[in-house]
């Protein structure tokens, strides 16, 4: 951290400034106030400017800078002067900085609110986004310093930088004097600013992974001269793998005159290496590590894959190698993926990149797959490699990442690669921390809304090197909140590979109606149940018997497919024997060419003891949905039946129909379409960026049991119930009445008083009030005077309650008196009250007027480690305490969050006229959640919200009670300008 010097300078040196962002084109930058210990670099910087851009920053010849010049852009009081530079390898590639002026256009301090702002990037970094990137960081300080409008003078043959204005999304105002081109505009965030921005983090990041994933040239670093060894097996795998690229085996070692290691180029440094080098991998131990990142950096590497061990993972001492690593490849503009990472796969035909110590290269395919642990990916990479022996069949992998301690680059980068990457349908992620979740949260479900995510998340504290904190909220609610966000939300590997071979290989279901089929009459039954079970709506099983031939499966699923009443079908079958048993090959046809018949519903099968049958179902294919696979309700395909049309059910245990068998002198199958038989054109939604139809042949899973197969399908059901409704998000109202900047102000200055504190009631009443949130009055009343007093000045009747910690919210406990009419009655609750639970000063008496009648619930909000923002409700009392009864809802929440966070309780009948009650003023409540929601999305500082009680009456609502948690905001959030990982 850098300190300025000069006496003028009249704040600290801010280090809270200081960030790296990642660029358009992928490279990283790091930005930071300019100090007085600059200068040289400023000058340098300028230097390497050309003339054009000298001119179009100074509108004259301007070739060098004076001495006055440098010590006037390099010296800044860091709130009237601030000057920012973008930085690469220690050296400037480009700057900003403003000044405040004031309505005459001279210099100014606060409170003027308005100041003047200019950039200069080095010729050979423009197009990379710099300017872009460093406006959103200006922009942010100047926020912070008070200042709302920024104005800018351009010439107008200056339209790269016209055009950095322009695409920003702020409100502007643009005026052209005296051959200048004027432009002002508001720093208040807009929701086109919110969306310029995230779109270039998303083109950025997205960029920054693609260029790890499929480099032009790998470089393995630390490949030993004998087999064996970590390099040597990397460096064999990308062999075998057949990498696309230039290979390069690299050891400080090798003798001068090794020329070749396993057909591959040998050096002993990669400065030695001839032509760029995209990817290193560093196979060398942890104390090694530090002089390999320089030679990568001086070179030009873009990306590193470290492979060693022994940092965070091992202790303080490694966590804090780990932190020095990722600043010194920072400096170099370098991404990092690990340390102790297993390593990348892509296996596009175009790259075939195996950069891991996985000795065998996946099938290509449509899942991607991330992993923090190296075992687990392992696990997943076998499960999914895996042919026949009872398990779901096989599939393909587009991409496998497994980060390690995801020092750097993490699952949300990852994801920013997958959500428009055409080679990948289906997401899949094993997760054992989340370390940003707003952002993630906001990924998943643009991500979601496009192509299916499976996440497995750990139940337990962060695994050594992840640098988060553990949730404090339950497992159980950290689910169900991921899944609001569109995350298929699994418990087991096992699970996550079995959801994820449906939704690669087949449509999502319209719907929860499931027909069941097969020649085993328990088997369906069982099968049956277990869709009871999982919330599905299943017809009764339709028993073909044991007789049942290849024909008959297939004129039954036809059948069966296309039947309105159905959404998808579940197949049973066992094996057969005697004459005219059925093949597993001929099964698996039979099946294969009466799904594609039908397309647009998900077909499955549950085998017994069918190792063939599930080899043959898993035959060599595209596991690219079909046309078929258009979500439903989507344009491009036929609509299918409403959610609403229902499926007599029948009894737990049905008869289970029968379908006479064809037997031995059954017809003949119909042609089958042949794996390959072009699809229609229909485009599939799953991909924001429509590929062309391409030829595939439908593959259907098959799974070992019953209740896999089942719990597959539900995730299923749920996702495409969640895109639909994804498809018409909700909006999150404006109030006219919320005065964001007033808060702002008032959390400021409440935090001037300390890190992290509960404020005060009238504290909390004014911050409340900012957002269109009353609160009820409540005085203190140390004495029964005191009392009597409180009582006239806020009119009777009013309640008597004990605030003391043990009593507060504790009406059961008799700690509370309602319906005080008159002083008499006041002062005899008051004796009341102290006979029971002892003096004034332990009970904390207030008196508080009274409120409508209604139901009293509780409002929650809170910053949680592993979900974000969270806004919970429940009704006040035993069945929030006691039972756990509270829903939870994702911030920002919308009006339709809203509506259905108070219907999701199990108590909710006792809002709408339970047992003929009034039906309470549910309308006023939700207004309320949307308020409180708004209050912690707008300031992260506030960190805990808690409304209890919250009388909701038949007109109206009354908040008897609020505390507030501020906090001082985090370094890193998702409502600030783009920036990676502070380290």
């Amino acid at each position: 951290m850098q300190t300025p010097a000069d006496p003028q300078d009249r704040h600290e040196y801010p280090s809270h400034w200081e960030a790296d962002v990642v660029l358009r084109d992928g490279g990283t930058a790091r930005v930071r106030p300019i100090t007085v210990d600059d200068a040289e670099r400023l000058v340098s910087f300028y230097e390497q400017v050309s003339d054009e851009s000298k001119y179009y920053r100074f509108f004259a010849p301007y070739p060098r800078l004076s001495a006055k010049d440098v010590h006037r852009f390099t010296h800044h009081d860091f709130v009237d002067r601030v000057g920012l530079a973008a930085t690469i390898g220690g050296e400037f590639i480009a700057t900003v900085r403003y000044d405040r002026i004031g309505p005459d256009g001279t210099s100014a301090s606060a409170p003027a609110d308005e100041a003047e702002v200019a950039f200069l990037v080095q010729d050979a970094h423009q197009g990379r986004g710099v300017a872009s990137a460093l406006l959103e960081h200006i922009a942010a300080v100047a926020r912070e310093r008070g200042i709302r409008r920024f104005a800018a003078e351009v010439l107008p043959a200056n339209t790269k930088m016209i055009k950095v204005f322009m695409d920003a999304g702020y409100t502007q105002k643009r005026s052209f004097e005296d051959g200048v081109v004027r432009l002002e505009f508001d720093l208040e965030p807009t929701d086109r600013s919110l969306a310029v921005q995230r779109a270039r983090e998303q083109r950025a990041e997205a960029r920054s992974v693609r260029r790890l994933l499929a480099p032009g040239s790998v470089a393995v670093i630390g490949v030993g001269r004998t087999p064996g060894g970590v390099g040597r097996s990397v460096l064999g795998n990308l062999r075998d793998a057949g990498f696309t690229g230039r290979l390069h085996a690299v050891n400080r070692a090798f003798p001068v005159d090794l020329k070749e290691v396993d057909g591959v180029p040998a050096h002993r440094s990669v400065r030695d290496i001839d032509g760029p080098v995209d990817l290193a991998v560093v196979a060398v131990p942890a104390e090694h590590v530090p002089e390999v990142v320089t030679e990568c950096g001086e070179h030009g590497v873009q990306g590193l894959v470290v492979l060693a061990a022994g940092y965070a993972e091992s202790g303080p001492d490694g966590r804090e190698r780990q932190r020095a690593l990722v600043r010194q490849a920072r400096t170099y503009g370098m991404r990092i993926i690990g340390p102790n990472a297993f390593g990348i796969i892509n296996t596009a035909d175009g790259v075939r990149l195996n950069a891991s110590l996985a000795p065998e290269m996946p099938r290509p395919g449509r899942i991607g797959l991330f992993a923090q642990s190296g075992a687990i990916g392992i696990a997943l990479l076998s499960r999914l490699h895996r042919r026949g022996g009872g398990v779901t069949g096989t599939t393909g992998v587009s991409t496998f990442v497994s980060s390690g301690n995801r020092a750097d680059v993490s699952g949300n980068d990852v994801l920013q690669y997958w959500y428009d990457d055409p080679e990948t349908d289906v997401v899949l992620m094993y997760l054992e921390s989340i370390g940003n979740p707003r952002k993630f949260t906001r990924l998943a479900r643009r991500t979601g809304a496009a192509k299916p995510l499976v996440v497995v998340q750990g139940a337990g504290q962060a695994p050594p090197g992840h640098a988060v904190r553990a949730t404090r909220l339950p497992h159980a609610t950290v689910s169900a909140l991921l899944r609001q966000a569109g995350v298929i939300r699994v418990d087991t590997i096992t699970e996550l590979v079995d959801a994820g071979l449906l939704l690669a290989r087949q449509p999502l279901p319209a719907g929860p109606r499931v027909a069941i089929l097969g020649n085993s009459e328990s088997l369906g039954l069982l099968t049956y149940d277990r869709c009871l079970a999982e919330g599905l709506r299943p017809a009764r099983p339709l028993d073909l018997t044991t007789r049942a031939s290849a024909a008959d499966f297939h004129r039954a699923l036809s059948r069966t497919l296309a039947d309105e009443s159905c959404d998808a079908v579940v197949v049973t079958a066992i094996p057969t024997i005697g004459e005219g048993a059925v093949g597993d090959a001929e099964l698996a046809e039979a099946l294969r060419s009466a799904a594609e018949e039908v397309p647009g519903k998900p077909v499955l099968v549950v085998h017994v003891e069918l190792g063939g049958l599930a080899e043959a179902l898993s035959a060599a294919g595209r596991t690219a949905p079909s046309a078929g696979a258009m979500a439903p309700g989507t344009d491009g395909g036929a609509h299918p039946p409403p959610l609403s049309a229902s499926l007599e059910r029948g009894d737990p245990h049905p008869p289970a129909e029968r379908l006479p068998t064809a037997g031995a002198g059954s017809e003949r199958l119909p042609t089958a379409v042949t794996a390959g038989a072009e699809a229609q054109s229909v485009a599939s939604p799953r991909s924001p960026r429509t590929p062309a139809p391409q030829p595939y042949s439908r593959l259907i899973p098959a799974y070992p049991a019953a209740e896999r197969a089942v719990r597959a399908l539900a995730e299923a059901v749920k996702y495409a119930q969640w895109q639909r409704e994804a498809a018409e998000p909700g909006k999150v109202p404006e109030y006219d009445d919320i005065d964001e900047r007033g808060a702002a102000e008032l959390i400021g200055g409440l935090l001037e008083r300390g890190e992290g504190l509960t404020i005060g009631v009238e504290e909390t009443c004014r911050l409340l009030r900012r957002y269109g949130i009353d609160v009820h009055r409540a005085l203190p009343a140390p004495t029964p005077g005191a009392a009597v007093d409180a009582a006239r000045a806020l009119g009777y009747p009013v309640a008597l309650k004990a605030t003391a910690p043990h009593l507060r919210h504790r009406a059961d406990l008799g700690g509370v008196r309602l319906d005080l009419a008159d002083e008499e009655q006041l002062r005899r609750a008051y004796d009341e009250l102290s006979e029971l639970f002892g003096p004034p000063e332990e009970l904390r008496p207030v008196v508080q007027r009274m409120a409508p009648r209604g139901v009293d619930t509780v409002v929650r909000a809170v910053i949680d480690p592993a979900a974000g923002a969270v806004v919970s409700f429940g009704l006040a009392g035993a069945a929030s305490q006691l039972l756990g009864d509270m829903a939870h809802r994702l911030v920002p929440v919308t009006d339709r969050d809203a509506t259905s966070l108070v219907r999701s309780i199990r108590t909710a009948p006792l809002l709408f006229g339970w047992r003929g009650s009034a039906p309470v003023d549910t309308p006023a409540l939700e207004e309320l959640l949307l308020r409180v929601s708004r209050l912690v999305d707008d300031h992260p500082e506030v960190v805990a919200v808690t409304l209890e009680p919250v009388v909701v009456a038949r007109q109206g609502v009354s908040v008897l009670g609020a505390t507030v948690r501020l906090a001082p905001p985090p370094a890193r959030d998702d409502l600030g300008p783009r920036t990676l990982p502070a380290y």
